[in-house]
């Protein structure tokens, strides 16, 4: 019980941090690019309660990281009027690019104050050593994996904003299955796969490569060697 509170402890602050605040990025800069529509509710906050969905942001990470070492979550979604942007299509590849910019910094930070926690009394410096290591890898899988390139996923939005119409009209009408396309890679083909004895779980494949080298040029940066 013990050694499950520790890492339930050292989860939870960097869970909640990554996630509301990759979409209170999106908030703030769509209200810089001319959309108020998040201000006006309340939601270009950096304050981590005006964005938690109980599920998404605490219950569903924890029981994924437990269960199937993997962390999937989400914030409550914060509402962004792509249409109410000065420069409508151009201007939503930024908004998409600021959630997993800011995951991209708070790995960077986390991976930098980690050169400074060996003066740290035990056992607070085991604590806050586990924060920050789990900070890193949790902020770079989020961003990996937000820039999937299949809506509404962020790195779908990108795509939509970048290609040419011929393309990004098919892509963009995704969005409305992209969420159960989603779901059934993260959740179905690995239980369908364990029912025929073959492993279909993609995501390792998918994400392993990128976040590994993502970790290693975030370490790098941070002094690490």
């Amino acid at each position: 019980m013990e050694k499950l509170l520790f890492q339930a402890s050292v989860l939870v602050v960097p869970v909640i941090l990554a996630i509301t605040l990759h979409e209170a990025a999106h908030g703030w800069v769509a209200w810089k690019l001319g959309d108020d529509t998040a201000l006006r509710l309340g939601r270009v906050s950096f304050n981590p309660l005006r964005h938690v969905d109980p599920f998404g942001t605490v219950i569903l990470p924890a029981i994924m990281y437990f269960s199937a070492h993997f962390l999937f979550g989400w914030a409550k979604p914060v509402p962004v009027n792509f249409n109410r942007l000065r420069h409508p299509r151009r201007d939503m590849v930024w908004v998409a690019l600021a959630g997993p910019a800011t995951n991209l910094i708070l790995a960077f930070l986390s991976a930098w104050l980690l050169r400074w926690t060996p003066g740290l009394d035990e056992p607070v410096r085991q604590w806050v050593d586990a924060n920050l290591a789990n900070s890193v890898l949790i902020n770079v899988i989020l961003a990996v994996f937000n820039m999937l390139p299949v809506p509404p996923l962020d790195g779908g939005r990108v795509a939509v904003g970048l290609l040419p119409d011929a393309l990004a009209r098919p892509l963009a009408r995704l969005e409305r299955v992209g969420l159960m396309v989603l779901i059934g890679v993260i959740f179905l083909l690995p239980l369908l796969g364990d029912q025929i004895g073959v492993n279909l779980n993609l995501l390792p494949w998918l994400l392993g490569a990128p976040v590994d080298a993502v970790i290693n040029a975030i370490g790098t940066l941070a002094g690490h060697g």
